[in-house]
């Protein structure tokens, strides 16, 4: 798919986990070339992110995220090759509100015209930039009083999914209303979606890759499809722990914990012929899922009725367990590499890691870096398109 807008990301340590990746791969997904900068950093760098989510106190709690790598440097920046703005939300805006090149950034971008799409705490840049006054905005609440002192015409966060629109100027709460922040600013971009009358489960499990759920999860909401999750032994509105998986210098991957994933769905009383897709996360879960007879009778019933199934990274341990990988092609995360040739599959070596493969109706990655392509070929195979 040709890239036809550029969109910019403002970065910053501790911006929210969530909120900067699951725009930053699902707009690549859909056709956008994005670019990620931090100020004071160059391309190749990275930012420590900041996992919030609400564990029954009073506000969020915070743990540590993955690490972001930049793709862009900051200083080199070049505002007229851009056709809008993202600001994630979390701890970064704080400081970088205070920073005169960024506040500089955003002022030329909100008098340009050109969209701006700002969530939860990113609208304290906003505020800090002038571009607020006398404009519809919603943000994370406790970010109102700031708002109102800068001049918006504050709109209540009722529920954390609200998104407000004002002209060029998208709002959102939280990260929860990433589906249709992130439609709306596809929209201002000048995108046209279409085919994305479609039903998607993901089967999901304690302890499944935090990326790996939520980034296809929201990127196909954001389409317009009906997405369902679902978990054995669990029922909608229940809640799935998930693992953050990061290259740190060690020899593997090291995990820390994640945000928790809310189920939408039943296990029990599922009708998995009602739903045109199935997508698979990675992470930890596929170990112990690879072992219910429920869960691989789904996916026998998608491979055999040739409905697109998606698998990334160590989901492909439930397809090895369900015998649906003979004579298909198939890559993994490399550890997974065993599983895969034992099932019957033909291995496909993920280099680089980003690479994902299409056979017939399976779609395959290796890991969360590929994302947009896994996200795009799952698109391909509904026939779901993003025009500009």
């Amino acid at each position: 798919m040709a890239n036809s807008r550029t969109v910019l990301i403002l970065c910053g340590d501790y911006m929210e986990d969530y909120e900067v990746m699951v725009p930053f791969q699902a707009l690549q997904a859909f056709g956008v070339s994005v670019h990620t900068v931090c100020p004071g950093k160059k391309a190749g760098d990275s930012c420590p992110t900041a996992v919030h989510d609400f564990c029954g106190h009073q506000t969020y709690s915070e743990s540590r995220g993955h690490n972001f790598t930049l793709n862009a440097t900051f200083d080199e920046v070049d505002l007229s090759k851009y056709d809008g703005l993202v600001i994630p939300g979390g701890r970064a805006p704080e400081y970088l509100a205070l920073t005169a090149s960024v506040v500089e950034l955003v002022k030329e971008f909100s008098s340009s015209g050109k969209p701006i799409a700002s969530i939860c705490h990113g609208q304290l840049i906003l505020a800090a930039a002038d571009a607020v006054n006398g404009r519809k905005c919603t943000a994370y609440a406790t970010v109102g009083p700031a708002l109102i002192a800068a001049g918006a015409k504050w709109i209540e966060p009722i529920t954390p999914d609200v998104c407000v629109v004002d002209g060029s100027l998208i709002t959102a709460a939280t990260y929860e209303g990433h589906p249709e922040f992130i439609q709306l600013f596809v929209k201002a971009l000048g995108g046209k979606i279409t085919g994305a009358n479609k039903r998607i489960l993901f089967l999901c499990g304690d302890y499944m890759e935090d990326y790996e759920v939520k980034v296809p999860f929201q990127s196909l909401q954001a389409l317009g499809c009906q997405v369902d999750a679902v978990c054995p032994e669990k029922k909608a509105g229940d809640r799935c722990p998930t693992a953050i998986h990061d290259f740190e210098g060690d020899q593997t991957y090291s995990e820390k914990p994640g945000h928790t994933f809310a189920l939408t769905t039943n296990f029990d009383g599922l009708v998995s012929s009602s739903y045109d897709a199935l997508v698979i996360p990675g992470g930890r879960a596929p170990e112990y899922l690879a072992l219910n007879e429920y869960v691989l009778n789904i996916v026998k019933e998608f491979m055999n009725s040739e409905k697109p199934v998606a698998s990334i990274c160590h989901g492909q341990q439930i397809l090895a367990a369900a015998g649906v990988l003979k004579g298909r092609q198939c890559t993994a995360y490399p550890a997974v590499k065993l599983n895969v040739v034992l099932g019957g599959g033909t291995w496909l070596e993920p280099d680089p890691i980003h690479r994902c493969f299409t056979d017939r109706n399976l779609v395959t990655g290796a890991a969360w870096p590929g994302h947009p392509e896994f996200v795009s070929q799952l698109m391909a195979l509904l026939g779901i398109q993003v025009s500009f």
